[in-house]
């Protein structure tokens, strides 16, 4: 299975070009696609999935033209959105029965086993008859999740669902995501590096409509080995050193002063050590060279 996408452009009417003659193509398992807010991962996911038309370009999924034959993808898509779930007083039990129904599953025999079958993989199975309204952030991410793989998609896209979860819940989030990975291609966007650090085997990061990089995180980081100085100076000073060094990061210490992340092929001077690079350099470079 791969998902292939060529050419991809998408102007809204405000005159903001949301994707830019895009190319991307994507195989079996969990793919990471990293940006900051506004960078087109939001319009990249509802194109793929049939809720927006592209002015340009093409998207094929397993022999299947997405632009021509959207109800062919539908049938084996699973989508959840950044922003889901305004629920009814219904149990999860009940929602996703319901869900079924909608999905084209009539046996009553067959929704009673594929939804048990989605509460256990999602973790949510020993809280079934609890009404989803009454989930915390985290449980209706995994219940948005379990609602996707009622029909079996081959591809799922989920978008931003880990914002706003906090530790705990962020972790049994994407242990249900990193289950489901193996045998599905799943389109994981986001802006957190960790998360794509945590669960992805490839990504690509995009900013302006654009892929600026698309690479394995072990091979996007093994790229700037040698590359990436730290040093830490005086919080007034971090002006100056902006303007003398190609600084990607800074983060406070306890005692309030700054480290500092800078990107040369050479060492930029004797104040600085040689860091290990990290894959929030890989994604803080790519967004400082496409300024």
């Amino acid at each position: 299975m791969k998902l292939k996408i060529s050419n991809l452009s998408k102007t809204y009417s405000n005159g903001v070009k949301a994707l830019d003659n895009l190319n991307l193509e994507i195989g079996t398992g969990m793919f990471g696609l990293l940006g900051p807010n506004g960078a087109g991962k939001s319009s990249l996911m509802r194109t793929i999935a049939t809720l927006q038309k592209p002015d340009s370009g093409s998207i094929e999924f397993d022999g299947i033209n997405v632009l021509e034959n959207q109800m062919e993808l539908r049938k084996i898509l699973g989508y959840l959105p950044q922003e889901f779930g305004v629920y009814p007083n219904m149990s999860a039990e009940d929602l996703l029965d319901y869900f079924a129904r909608l999905k084209g599953i009539s046996s009553q025999k067959e929704r009673t086993v594929i939804v048990k079958q989605v509460l256990e993989v999602t973790n949510l199975y020993d809280v079934r008859m609890k009404n989803v309204n009454g989930y915390s952030g985290g449980m209706k991410q995994r219940f948005g999740i379990a609602q996707l793989l009622l029909n079996n998609p081959k591809l799922i896209i989920v978008d931003e669902p880990t914002a706003g979860l906090d530790p705990a819940e962020r972790h049994r989030f994407l242990n249900v995501l990193r289950e489901i990975g193996t045998n599905h291609t799943v389109i994981f966007s986001t802006h957190i590096v960790d998360d794509v650090k945590e669960l992805c085997n490839e990504m690509a990061i995009l900013n302006g409509g654009k892929i600026l990089n698309q690479s394995t995180p072990k091979a996007a980081t093994a790229e700037l080995s040698g590359q990436i100085w730290t040093k830490i100076i005086e919080r007034e000073a971090l002006e100056q050193n902006e303007k003398d060094f190609n600084v990607i990061s800074s983060n406070y210490n306890q005692d309030n002063t700054l480290n500092i992340r800078v990107y040369s092929q050479e060492k930029p001077n004797e104040s600085f050590v040689q860091a290990e690079p990290q894959l929030e350099d890989v994604y803080f470079v790519a967004l400082k060279k496409d300024l």
